[in-house]
């Protein structure tokens, strides 16, 4: 299969991520934490795994001029990301604070940090390129990068509406079952994808299912970066030209591997090695 471009536009952060046996309650210290740091963000995660599963990938978004910006440059580089166009903010690098208990359920806090400082009018995006971007980033950042895009892929998380005229220029959603319920509004486009956790995912031809797949059994580690893997998997999938189930199963494959991993960033092999074939 030829590997497809992929640019991606979105939040980049440091996660610093507090790994414990039980989240604590309102008001309650647990204290049997053990801290990790390492890159994050659901716009770094997302073009990490694309360029793991083998797309050529560029990103767009801001780090700060400060330590953990140009520690997450290298670590984009050494993943052969082309972050030409990531935007140096006067603002920190944003911080991700996670809490992960003994059965990988998560709860974050996000420091937008630079990612609110992204300069909507200057994002870079090639001509003809495909995009996929996530709702982390601002509006002025969502609306010029759907403008710019030749397809364009939306993983509409943090759940909330569009930006107008944004919705009719997708060519694929991806939303959880919870995001599903909040925007009712996606449930009629062209192509959507509804997430379903260990039970797996569907896809939607406007408002028809088109494809579905159960979940892969695996161990739970980590949830943090999952959704993250998956969305990569199923836009590379779709822009390489794998049917819609091919592309669905191969997505929760990767889904699966994403979350048996520690790291918001999992490890993950060439896309051909999941699912369909593997």
């Amino acid at each position: 299969m030829p590997s497809p471009s992929l640019t991606v536009v979105g939040a980049i952060n440091v996660d610093l991520t507090a790994r414990v046996s039980r989240a604590p309650a309102a008001g309650e210290t647990v204290a049997d934490g053990v801290l990790q740091r390492g890159p994050g963000g659901k716009g770094a995660n997302q073009a990490v795994a694309a360029a793991r599963l083998g797309a050529a990938v560029r990103l767009i978004g801001a780090v700060g001029d400060d330590l953990d910006g140009r520690g997450i440059r290298a670590q984009l580089a050494a993943d052969g990301i082309d972050a030409s166009a990531v935007q140096t903010a006067s603002a920190a690098t944003g911080t991700a604070l996670i809490v992960v208990d003994a059965t990988g359920e998560n709860s974050i806090v996000v420091c937008p940090g630079a990612n609110a400082e992204i300069d909507a009018t200057h994002l870079g995006i090639e001509p003809d390129s495909a995009v996929l971007l996530q709702l982390e980033v601002s509006d002025a950042v969502v609306t010029a990068a759907a403008r710019a895009a030749s397809f364009l892929a939306v993983n509409a998380a943090p759940a909330r509406s569009l930006p107008p005229g944004v919705l009719e220029k997708c060519d694929v959603v991806i939303v959880n079952e919870t995001e599903y319920a909040q925007l009712p509004e996606v449930h009629g486009v062209a192509l959507l994808c509804v997430t379903l956790g260990a039970a797996g995912a569907r896809l939607y031809r406007y408002g028809e299912l088109a494809a579905s797949t159960p979940g892969v059994a695996t161990t739970v580690v980590n949830t943090v970066g999952a959704g993250d893997a998956f969305c990569a998997a199923l836009v590379c999938g779709l822009l390489r030209g794998d049917s819609d189930e091919t592309a669905l199963v191969r997505a929760c494959a990767v889904g699966a591997a994403a979350v048996a991993d520690p790291a918001s960033q999992p490890r993950l092999s060439h896309l051909d090695t999941y699912g369909v074939d593997a």
